[in-house]
């Protein structure tokens, strides 16, 4: 393989979750695509995709821990993290009482005041653990400040929640009310 497991992962996200039309895709209703159809989209984006294979993709989807795309025979699809609006529906679901969101430290003034916006997406990401929230806020900042949701007072307000996977969970938004600074 030419290109590593995460590169192929971070290539992938941005074909199924933001921008398919880059790679002659076009996702149905649900998100799906064909498999071949996405691995000829990357082929064509540089030479050194040019010999990605369906191979490389199931050992890329074997070694993720966090469950970001789904398999089911030819097809595939992002689990979640869309830019794209109107992609898929989701059902409503009883969130763990508490969920955290990782971020960076400069961010936290501004959800004081407005809460947690999808910024972009179609959803905001929250974390079952405050160890995924770390980790996920990384990606922001290198010391990162996870953020605790009191997900059952803002399910009692109404606020749906919705399982991405095992260890993400999404919103539509999250009022200020129900998020708080976690001291480490």
């Amino acid at each position: 393989m030419s290109v590593s497991s995460t590169s192929l992962s971070r290539r992938i996200a941005h074909a199924l979750r933001h921008e398919p039309g880059t790679y002659g895709l076009e996702l149905d209703a649900e998100g799906w695509v064909p498999v071949d159809n996405l691995l000829a989209g990357l082929r064509t984006t540089s030479p050194a995709w040019a010999n990605v294979s369906r191979a490389d993709l199931e050992r890329m989807l074997a070694s993720s821990s966090a469950r970001r795309y789904e398999l089911s025979g030819d097809r595939i699809r992002a689990r979640y993290g869309h830019s794209i609006r109107g992609l898929g529906s989701r059902t409503p679901a009883p969130a763990p009482s508490v969920l955290f969101h990782g971020t960076a430290p400069s961010a936290w003034q501004k959800i004081r005041g407005t809460g947690l916006q999808p910024m972009g997406r179609q959803y905001v990401h929250l974390s079952v653990d405050t160890a995924q929230a770390f980790a996920v806020g990384r990606r922001k900042h290198p010391e990162p400040v996870v953020l605790q949701i009191d997900a059952a007072r803002a399910q009692e307000a109404g606020i749906s929640f919705y399982p991405g996977n095992e260890l993400v969970w999404l919103a539509e938004r999250v009022p200020p009310e129900f998020v708080t600074y976690r001291e480490s």
